[in-house]
């Protein structure tokens, strides 16, 4: 047998194994069985493209903990469009932007919020204080309470990181 098909059988074996017990823990986490079935299919694809069916030791707890992320993802892009839509509602109506450009904005608002997450709380703050308040490195430094060769340095490590999520 094959290696992809052998990895199929497990993926399968895996699935029917423990897709009900997946849907049922997220279904009291979250508690709406839409959202449930759909995190537990994008758990087992997440599994499928990691090619892990076969080697796992606790499928259970690998599961879980792979739908605790899908969860936190859930929650994370809900809280980024609730508060994209409270803006918007700020805004006079003539100048809303179309529902597409609202769709692109919300999937580059959690893009930046991905890069963002990847970033220390230092780092973080320094490259927000300057790319995104426009303050200068020495403003950003005083802000910080850091010197401005570490505004540098932490600015460097941020625009390294998005550019490495952006090539991925």
């Amino acid at each position: 047998m094959s290696t992809e098909a052998l990895d199929g059988a497990h993926l399968d074996a895996l699935y029917r194994a423990h897709h009900g017990w997946l849907r049922g823990w997220l279904r009291q986490r979250l508690s709406n069985s839409a959202d449930a079935a759909d995190l537990a299919q994008d758990t087992f694809i997440r599994v499928l493209l990691a090619r892990t069916a076969g080697t796992l030791h606790e499928p259970r707890h690998y599961l879980a903990t792979i739908a605790r992320g899908l969860v936190i993802d859930l929650y994370r892009r809900r809280s980024l469009e609730q508060a994209y839509l409270e803006a918007l509602a700020l805004r006079p109506e003539q100048y809303a932007p179309s529902a597409e450009e609202r769709a692109e904005i919300l999937d580059s608002l959690i893009a930046i919020d991905r890069m963002l997450d990847g970033l220390g709380p230092r780092t973080r703050a320094i490259f927000l204080a300057v790319q995104l308040n426009g303050l200068t490195y020495e403003k950003a430094a005083e802000r910080v309470g850091v010197s401005v060769s570490t505004v540098r340095k932490h600015l460097a490590i941020g625009l390294l990181h998005c550019l490495q999520l952006g090539a991925a």
